[in-house]
């Protein structure tokens, strides 16, 4: 049996749920798909699946080993299938990982829409903060939110993001409005995003850059459970305003200090590593995301 027609075992076995019924929809007994899968583990020289009498459930090398098995196999169905005839409508397997904020607020509904044009994908969605290997981890594309640095990465830009320090008319009005970056070292206080330095790069007043710390008050690895508690008037934050705009509309936050951020702007990204082969299907996602984050004004929300 071929490398490729074991992939295709292993991937029915998995998503069948037992060999019993993988083999019944194969058409083949149940004694040769547990030998293809035995041959496959020998080969590997691992185990891929933890087998009982009742349910099998995957080893960790087995839900990585089935991970990459589809992409594969999405990989070589859409090539033949595009050689076979010029089809115009998408069809397979996208895995991608976003931060949580931007993921949930906006990407997920650009999702929804490139769904409605193209109901033949299945996207397969981690949404994290951490920055993860996507290679290891068999992802076909990433957005990061960040100044990249890995050069084994290649980057489109989708957008940017402004940066922008907030607090509550409450929080103002009990503390003082700062108009000036040495304002802040006078009874201040932030509530600190954990994935960043807890310090704030800023222009003091001869336009000379500095490094503000101020006391933390509260951490968290989510900016929008910051940016509500700063509505509440708890602290600071230093947030980009695809979290903070609907608040900032709406009155309950207000930002200070734009013009000494040294750092106003980052972008935003969609990554792929440079040696894995980029499907038909994830550049179009790439371009209509480019192309619906263009319209976006301010980062307003679209309706759900």
């Amino acid at each position: 049996m071929s490398q490729l027609e074991e992939m295709q075992c292993f991937v029915r076995v998995v998503e069948a749920g037992s060999i019993t019924k993988a083999a019944e929809q194969m058409n083949t007994v149940k004694s040769a798909i547990s030998k293809r899968l035995t041959d496959l583990e020998r080969r590997l020289g691992i185990s891929l699946l933890k087998r009982t009498t009742r349910k099998q459930t995957l080893t960790d090398a087995g839900r990585s080993y089935y991970q990459h098995c589809v992409r594969i196999l999405d990989d070589i169905y859409e090539v033949e299938h595009a050689l076979g005839n010029e089809q115009t409508s998408l069809s397979g397997r996208i895995r991608l990982s976003a931060p949580i904020s931007f993921g949930l607020m906006h990407l997920s509904p650009a999702l929804r829409e490139f769904n409605l044009i193209h109901p033949e994908i299945i996207f397969d969605i981690d949404f994290s903060d951490r920055h993860q290997d996507l290679v290891a981890e068999g992802l076909d594309l990433a957005i990061r939110i960040s100044n990249l640095t890995d050069s084994s990465l290649i980057a489109r830009k989708l957008a940017s993001t402004r940066l922008q320090i907030c607090g509550s008319p409450d929080y103002f009005a009990r503390n003082g409005l700062p108009e000036k970056t040495e304002d802040l070292l006078y009874g201040h206080v932030k509530l600190h995003y954990s994935h960043v330095s807890s310090s704030w790069s800023l222009l003091d007043y001869q336009g000379q850059a500095i490094s503000v710390n101020l006391p933390t008050v509260l951490s968290s690895n989510n900016g929008e459970y910051l940016r509500d508690v700063c509505i509440t008037g708890k602290g600071l934050i230093l947030t980009p305003d695809f979290i903070s705009y609907p608040a900032i509309k709406s009155g309950k936050l207000i930002t200070i200090l734009d013009d000494a951020l040294v750092q106003k702007e980052v972008g935003i990204y969609a990554i792929y590593s440079q040696t894995r082969f980029l499907s038909h299907r994830v550049r179009i996602l790439i371009d209509f995301l480019r192309d619906y984050f263009a319209k976006l004004k301010n980062w307003e929300c679209p309706a759900r």
